[in-house]
Formats: C-alpha cells, sequence, structure tokens
C-alpha cells in the first residue's frame, strides 16, 4: 500500500549554500551546474526489450462446495433463518462449486507461443489465461510439468510471432553479479527489480535436485514463474521461492538455474515429460576418515553404499563402497551433486566414471537406463541414500556370557532363523542383528537401530559377535579412530556408518 499525507505526496530535500549536496548521483555546487556521478549503470534499455517477452499466468480451478468444509449454521428465530433455509432448498440436490483464482508469471522462450512457468502456478488449473505485456489474453494448454524441479511448459496459439528471450549459461555467473527480475508480484504486471547474485549453489529441500541461485533482488508472491536475467538480457534462472516471515521479500529468494531447467524444459517440449538418467546406486557422503584413507580431499566425492538388484549396474563395474568423484566429465563435489549429474546425463551411451577404490583412482565405462516411474517417487535411488555424520566420543566393548557381545555401546548376536523371523529380516540379509541400542552411545549417535544388521566392519564380513569384537580391538591397536560399518535394514537397504573408536 502507498501511503500519502493529504493529496500530495512529499519528498523530503536538502539544500546547503556554497557545499555540495548530492541529488540522485548529480552534485549541485552552490548555485553552480550539476555534474554526473558515477552509480550503477541503468537498466532501462535492457529492461524495455524484455518487458513484452515476460507475461502474467492467471489460473481458475473448480473447487466443489462439499469440499470447502461445513455449511454455516444459523440460530433458530434468527432474522435470517428465512434466507438461508431458500439457499439450502435451492443448493439441494446439486452439487455446487466456486473457483479459486490464482496469479503468477511466466516467459515466452518460443515467438511460436511456448512459455516456462513454475509448476506450483499452474497446478491443478482447470483453466490457464496469459495475458501479455499490452493486455491481450490467450488461453494456454498444459504442455508438460515437472514437480521436480518445479517447472512448466505452456502453449499459447497467436495469431503473429510473440517477443522471445533466450537462455543463458547460470554456469558463468558468479556471486555479486548483478541479476533483474522481471514478474506479477502481487498482481502489479511488468514490475522490474535489480539485485545481485547472493549465493549459488542453494538446497533449500525442495527437491532432490536442489541448486538454486539465491538473490536479493526482489521476489514476491506473483514473481513465482518469472524470469531472472544477467545484464545481457538472457534468463539464466527461474524465480521460485523466498524465504520470508512476513509474506513479503526480505531480500532472500531463489530461482532454478538455467543449467538445471534447459535441460527439463527441452524434454518437456519433446515428449511432454521428463526422461531421467539412472544408476542404480544408493549413496551417502564420503566420513572424514575414509576420505584420507583414499587420499582425496574431505568431504568430496560420493560413497557407493549399495547397489540396487536388477538395476544399471547390478552386474557391474560399480561395486559397493567405490567413491564416485567424477561422472560423465563432471566433478562430484559431494553427494547431492551425484544425483543431479545422473538424471541429467543421456542413458544408454558410454559414459566415464572415475572412482577410488582400494586406494587406487580408477576410471569405469557405464550406461543409464531410464529412471522408472516407481524410483522417480523418490529420487534419492538415482544416486543418493544420504546419512547425516556426527561426531561424538566411542567406548570399550566386552562379550557377555550369553552369546551377545556388546560394543561401542550396541549389543549383537549372531543372526538365526527365529531371530530373522521375529524381525522380519529378509532372506538376502546376512550378518549380526543388533539387539539393543545404549542411549546416548557411540552407536546411538550415529543413528544405529535395533533390529538392523551388521554386514561388514572395515569391509570385511563379520559373522559372529566374537569376530566383531576381535575386530574393532585390532582396529583400535592400528591406532585408527573410527571403524566403518556396514549396516542393512531388515529389508537389505545398505548404508555406511562411521562409529569413532576413541
Amino acid at each position: 500500500m502507498i501511503k500519502r499525507r493529504g493529496t500530495t505526496t512529499r519528498l523530503l530535500m536538502s539544500a546547503v549554500v556554497g557545499s555540495a549536496v548530492c541529488f540522485g548521483g548529480l552534485i549541485a555546487e552552490g548555485t553552480g551546474a550539476y555534474a554526473q556521478m558515477p552509480g550503477p549503470a541503468p537498466v532501462a534499455d535492457i529492461a524495455q526489450g524484455l518487458l513484452g517477452a515476460v507475461v502474467n499466468i492467471a489460473t481458475s480451478q473448480n473447487v466443489d462446495d462439499d469440499e470447502a468444509g461445513p455449511l454455516p449454521q444459523v440460530p433458530k428465530g434468527s432474522p435470517f433463518e428465512d434466507l438461508f433455509e431458500d439457499f439450502y432448498k435451492q443448493r439441494k440436490g446439486k452439487a455446487g462449486n466456486h473457483k479459486v483464482n490464482s496469479l503468477g508469471s511466466g516467459f515466452v522462450i518460443d515467438p511460436a507461443g511456448y512459455i516456462v512457468t513454475n509448476n506450483h502456478v499452474i497446478e491443478n488449473a482447470d483453466d490457464i489465461e496469459v495475458i501479455f505485456s499490452d493486455g491481450s489474453k490467450l488461453k494456454a494448454k498444459l504442455v508438460g510439468t515437472d514437480t521436480k524441479t518445479d517447472l512448466s511448459l505452456l502453449k499459447v496459439e497467436p495469431t503473429e510471432p510473440l517477443t522471445a528471450v533466450k537462455f543463458g549459461d547460470s554456469r558463468k555467473m558468479r556471486i555479486g553479479d548483478w541479476v533483474m527480475a522481471i514478474g506479477n508480484p502481487f498482481g502489479l504486471g511488468g514490475s522490474v527489480t535489480l539485485g545481485i547474485i547472493s549465493a549459488r549453489g542453494r538446497n533449500i529441500n525442495a527437491g532432490p535436485y536442489d541448486n538454486f541461485i539465491q538473490t536479493d533482488a526482489a521476489i514476491n508472491k506473483g514473481n513465482s514463474g518469472g524470469p531472472l536475467f544477467n545484464m545481457a538480457g538472457e534468463v539464466i534462472g527461474i524465480n521460485t521461492a523466498i524465504i520470508s516471515p512476513s509474506g513479503g521479500s526480505i531480500g532472500i529468494g531463489f530461482a532454478v538455474p538455467t543449467e538445471l531447467a534447459e535441460n527439463v524444459i527441452a524434454q518437456l517440449r519433446q515428449y511432454g515429460e521428463t526422461r531421467r538418467g539412472w544408476l542404480g546406486v544408493r549413496i551417502q557422503p564420503v566420513p572424514d576418515e575414509l576420505a584420507k584413507q583414499a587420499g582425496i580431499k574431505t568431504g568430496r566425492g560420493a560413497l557407493v553404499s549399495s547397489v540396487i538388484d536388477g538395476g544399471p549396474v547390478a552386474k557391474g563395474p560399480v561395486k559397493m563402497g567405490d567413491v564416485i568423484i567424477s561422472f560423465n566429465g563432471k566433478e562430484i563435489l559431494e553427494s547431492r551433486d551425484l544425483v543431479r549429474t545422473v538424471a541429467e546425463s543421456p542413458i544408454d551411451q558410454d559414459l566415464d566414471v572415475v572412482v577410488f577404490r582400494d586406494g587406487q583412482r580408477q576410471t569405469l565405462k557405464v550406461k543409464l537406463a531410464r529412471l522408472p516411474i516407481e524410483k522417480a517417487a523418490e529420487a534419492k535411488d538415482t544416486g543418493a541414500k544420504e546419512t547425516e555424520q556426527a561426531d561424538p566420543q566411542g567406548q570399550d566393548g566386552t562379550a557377555d556370557d550369553d552369546s551377545t557381545t556388546a560394543v561401542l555401546g550396541m549389543s549383537v548376536t549372531n543372526l538365526d532363523d527365529d531371530k530373522r523371523a521375529a524381525n522380519s529380516i529378509a532372506e538376502s540379509v546376512e550378518g549380526l542383528l543388533i539387539t539393543n541400542v545404549e542411549k546416548g552411545s557411540p552407536a546411538d549417535l550415529k543413528g544405529m537401530k535395533v533390529g538392523e544388521v551388521i554386514v561388514e566392519v572395515a569391509q570385511e564380513f563379520v559373522d559372529t559377535p566374537d569376530a566383531l569384537l576381535e575386530k574393532i580391538l585390532k582396529l583400535k591397536s592400528d591406532g585408527r579412530r573410527s571403524a566403518y560399518f556396514m549396516v542393512a535394514t531388515p529389508r537389505g537397504d545398505l548404508r555406511f556408518v562411521s562409529v569413532p573408536l576413541e
């Protein structure tokens, strides 16, 4: 809301005779001439050429009144009783409904009428209308949508070619570069805001492929689906989300980078859906101690915790325990990089994968399959099933007399048929059953759970409690600070857990 006093808007101005006073980049020297001061370059010329390609998206959805909640109750004898009674009689036997409207933003990427926006702008809409900068309107149809990246592609049928914009390379953008957002905040179409890139590669837990650009260019409700431009007038992001306790811009907005969006949009245009690659492994972050042993930088890479049966690499060449540091020519700095890189890579083609295995660097050839629909619902199966790593202190273990061994705060026992049945453990799972985990112990703080099965310790299979204890004592005598457990869930999902020994 713009507040005005009386009927005029007051501007606060200052004047000091004989001294320099700055007015919007000009210097007044007494009564002398004004001189232009340097400042940020204007973006008027850039904005003027882009405004015609940015559109407002208006949607409507029919909602049954029966789903809108209970009807109001009118007390007997109320003066409104007759009015409501007539209303209910008219409604009885008919499914009443009303329309819910929403507004968002989008932009034209092809003069033929292809328009990009966010999925959440048009989700569940019965009607989609595109409103152009000159006020003209066209009905739009949905070409395809991708919920994982919150992107959608629309198509309108214009009578003449539309003004369109181009995708730029978001990978070239640096923190501190100027960017410009154009959109429809609060229904105020054609609004231009300016800011910088505040950060890159943000993970806000919006989806499995998070890689957001963060900007302080003002983004508000209604900006969703609008473009974020570089100073060459190229789209380098699609404005998607904000962090705000008030609902308005506080200078923390997020845009899907074009390095992710461009391929998604191309697939939606070609197939009406996304077709992502699938490696068929589960991964987790590389524990620091394992990184040191492998001779790689701490935190770099993705550790393969298990290989999925029936997946593209079920029979090799990728193996459980491999640390993937490069995939299809792209460096894997952290585990979520692999999820995104695999999804964007071509299927049924030979791709290079660089791994550390047994302390040596190896280059493997793999072929990806298409990510199945059931796997897409749990996108981490393309690459990631991550476990958080804490940093507690450990304790020594002792052997009990009832064939149960206590070590590092957990009790383990042999896995037999009765215990397997009692804990619903799959036949394919072999190892030692965890029967108790002491609260606050190293095992507890690392997420070990009763009913799980220890398969390996330090990459060696253990089949008896004594063998486990012997292995732990040897690791301590060798000066190792942590023990790496391969742990299986009852259904057979595997992960690596680093438990400190000191």
